[in-house]
């Protein structure tokens, strides 16, 4: 089963309650009630997302974590990068991937076409849209025939 770790999951779900109250920063405590997540995972998940720059950190009476950017200025793609490290299918699909068996398997050049497909999709999803409350409108089916490689370009 290709999943995400709960760790990501959480991640999207505090960068979204952030998203969906930008006007002040928010402390970890807040945040780990408000999502309903035990404190010491929603430390370790803002330490990273401030880690990957998707968030401000302030300290004092004022301080709090807050959106490095506009929510609609980050990626789901982002998210997940900042959690588990580049989206790849494979360890070839990503770059500087080192793989043994890249020369004679005959099928990385499609696993790079779906990973990249993947990356685009997550690319198109933002921040906002995951913090909004409506369903997020996707297409239907995805034209990995159209995706160009690097090397193809």
């Amino acid at each position: 089963m290709l999943k995400l770790s709960r760790l990501t999951d959480y991640a999207a779900v505090v960068m979204a309650q952030i998203a969906r109250h930008p006007e002040q920063p928010q402390a970890a405590a807040e945040l780990a009630e408000a999502v309903q997540l035990p404190h010491p995972t929603v430390s370790k998940t803002l330490k990273m997302l401030v880690r990957a720059g998707l968030l401000e950190s302030r300290r004092g009476a004022q301080g709090g974590y807050s959106l490095a950017r506009p929510a609609s200025q980050i990626t789901a793609s982002d998210i997940i990068s900042a959690i588990e490290g580049p989206v790849a299918m494979t360890e070839c699909s990503q770059a500087g991937g080192d793989c043994d068996l890249a020369a004679t398997c005959g099928v990385a050049d499609n696993w790079q076409r779906v990973s990249l497909a993947i990356r685009n999709l997550l690319d198109s999803v933002t921040l906002a849209h995951l913090a909004d409350k409506n369903p997020i409108k996707l297409p239907v089916q995805l034209p990995i025939q159209s995706v160009s490689l690097a090397a193809e370009a």
